[in-house]
């Protein structure tokens, strides 16, 4: 059993940045695959950035050189560190995780908003 928890969501300006954290807690050392989404308001819920336990990342060409998923085994904690923030990244942001017995978890959301 794994439980995830968002955080770092709020009002940026255009250009601007954050960091995003989700906190995994339960048997986390049974995960092997962690993800961040976002869904805005009308869109379909999105694949953003994933990361292995081997370090391995993917992105989104949408986010690919402006966003950075990272892993702090030591916290049990994933990152996304949001650069050059635009308007169109405005959305609820989420983290899943995926464990060796191929469930999936997902956290509750932050909300990111961007202003022009």
């Amino acid at each position: 059993q794994v439980q995830l928890v968002e955080s770092g969501g709020g009002l940026v300006q255009a250009g601007g940045s954050l960091r995003l954290s989700c906190a995994a807690s339960g048997i986390t050392s049974s995960i092997n695959f962690m993800a961040w989404y976002r869904q805005g308001p009308e869109k379909q819920r999105e694949l953003l950035a994933a990361i292995t336990n081997g370090g391995s990342t993917n992105y989104a060409d949408s986010v690919k050189g402006r966003f950075t998923i990272s892993r702090d085994n030591a916290k049990n904690t994933v990152y996304l560190q949001m650069n050059s923030l635009k308007p169109e990244d405005t959305a609820v942001y989420y983290c899943r995780a995926r464990d060796s017995y191929v469930y999936d978890y997902w956290g509750q959301g932050t909300q990111v908003t961007v202003s022009s």
